[in-house]
């Protein structure tokens, strides 16, 4: 999408839409409602009177320009009381993008010149005008989509607001790029595309990007990966990203991200019922995210080292499969006694873990659809944040709040430990049914060494029955702006 800025006048800004921040008690005494309302002879503020208006965040409200404006659609959308957060900012702009998004042209008023909060207003305005058509035909076919948008501002903007908006735009187009990915189909996104789409990704950005076949896996050492992809057809693929910033010395922090890229999940002999296997293209969610972090942070030129990890196959029920009984070594050489060949995941992030730990991180994360506990726990809009470090906990929870997208910190609860013990092997690889996200992510925790590591059980918020908030229905690209903001502030700690 293209995102420009403008200082027209409001009265003036020929628009199919647009769209005006309000906030307090009183949305009709806003400055802008007021010029508006003049303009339309009253009858923006008898329409606020009339369906009760308040200013809550991400409440809206749409009037017809009536002829009065060169604005066909006025929306008014609440910001809530106190400071604008870029959260609220960028839930503002999504509620324009979605808003407009049937329609040809928009216009944003910032509620703010700030650059943060105009970086999150346009990548709110991109990702809520975020549509999924690549399968629609004939009338079902949107006659009009989103493609242009304004942010209007009091004065002409200075060169950190025209970055920042830029900056926006980029992060969007990270976000809505994994989105189509986990909005794809299985038999259209198998293990060799998903990773086809890491190599396009990167060459268009200049990023280095190896991947190995199944061939090359074995030489690897990746017996987990290759244990859940015996039943498939599919030969797996496993992917290392890697972006360097041109400034980059031995001081230049390395964050590692680390993304489960199972295509398609049947359960394999353990199989899900049809109810739970629909939604289960999704299951590469994480690695979706990772591929869109690296390569926004490319874009962005961000002065961190950032790599992407990602183990893809998909998991099936054919004649080689594995099996619960099963017993196979891991990369690291621990021993692994399957219990459930549902609980795949994993495995495969046991052998990527142990991969990337050996790239000596400063920080290592991951991002998994891992299990359907956490969205017991949580609820469908919140992931689970696993860490084995507290100031690494406590900046993921920070960079997730800034955000708006919601995580909440679980333990890593060693009672839970035993377990994964195994009369036969090093380690079972699932618990019981209860804290079966803690125990998931104990397992995960035996192959990450001493690097300070956290990880995010996405199972929830990656994939969405309804809109709720910033997050649209369908794949939402959660952890793509959290991974962002956190390398961020990576970055800011280190230039100071």
């Amino acid at each position: 999408m293209k995102i420009s800025i403008s200082t027209e006048a409001l009265q003036s800004l020929s628009t199919d839409w647009l769209a005006v921040g309000v906030s307090g008690k009183k949305p009709q005494q806003d400055p802008n409602v007021q010029k508006l309302d003049r303009a339309m002879g009253g009858a923006l503020s008898a329409c606020i009177k009339e369906e009760s208006f308040e200013a809550k965040p991400g409440k809206t409200l749409s009037v017809q320009g009536r002829g009065r404006l060169k604005a066909k659609h006025i929306v008014l959308i609440g910001l809530g009381d106190g400071p604008l957060t870029e959260a609220r900012a960028r839930l503002f702009g999504v509620k324009a993008g979605r808003a407009a998004m049937s329609s040809s042209s928009l216009c944003v008023v910032a509620p703010s010149s700030e650059a943060g909060l105009l970086a999150a207003i346009a990548d709110g305005i991109a990702t809520g005008a975020y549509r999924y058509t690549r399968y629609l035909t004939g009338a079902r076919i949107p006659k009009k989509q989103l493609g242009r948008a304004s942010i209007v501002l009091a004065k002409k903007p200075d060169e950190a607001a025209k970055l920042a908006v830029q900056q926006g735009v980029v992060v969007a187009d990270a976000v809505n790029f994994a989105r189509d990915l986990v909005n794809c189909p299985a038999n259209d996104l198998s293990a060799t595309q998903l990773a086809n789409h890491a190599v396009e990704r990167s060459r268009e950005l200049g990023i280095t990007c190896k991947v190995w076949d199944k061939p090359a896996i074995q030489k690897l050492g990746m017996p987990l990966l290759l244990a859940v992809n015996r039943g498939s057809k599919e030969e797996p693929r496993f992917v290392h990203m890697t972006y360097k910033p041109k400034s980059a010395t031995a001081e230049t922090p390395k964050v590692v991200f680390v993304g489960k890229g199972l295509t398609f999940d049947s359960g394999g002999l353990c199989i899900k019922p049809s109810t739970s296997m629909v939604d289960m293209k999704i299951d590469m969610a994480g690695a979706a995210a990772t591929i869109a972090i690296v390569t926004a942070a490319a874009r962005l030129e961000l002065p961190v080292e950032v790599h992407g990890i990602i183990a893809s196959t998909d998991n099936m029920t054919g004649g080689d499969a594995y099996r619960p009984g099963d017993v196979f070594p891991s990369r690291d050489g621990k021993t692994v006694e399957i219990i459930n060949t549902d609980a795949e995941g994993r495995l495969v992030l046991a052998d990527a873990l142990a991969y990337a730990r050996e790239l000596k991180p400063s920080y290592l994360i991951d991002h998994a659809t891992l299990t359907g506990a956490c969205t017991v726990a949580l609820g469908a809009y919140r992931a689970g944040l696993f860490s084995n470090d507290a100031a690494l906990s406590d900046a993921y929870k920070l960079a997730a709040e800034a955000t708006g997208e919601a995580v909440w910190a679980m333990p890593l609860d060693e009672d839970l430990k035993d377990e994964l013990k195994s009369s036969i092997a090093d380690l079972k690889h699932t618990g019981s049914r209860l804290g079966g996200a803690i125990t998931a992510a104990l397992f995960l925790r035996e192959f990450v060494g001493e690097c300070r590591w956290a990880h995010l059980d996405i199972a929830g918020p990656a994939f969405l029955d309804k809109a709720h908030g910033a997050m649209p229905k369908g794949a939402t690209g959660f952890g793509v702006l959290t991974g962002l903001s956190f390398l961020r502030s990576i970055a800011a700690s280190a230039a100071s």
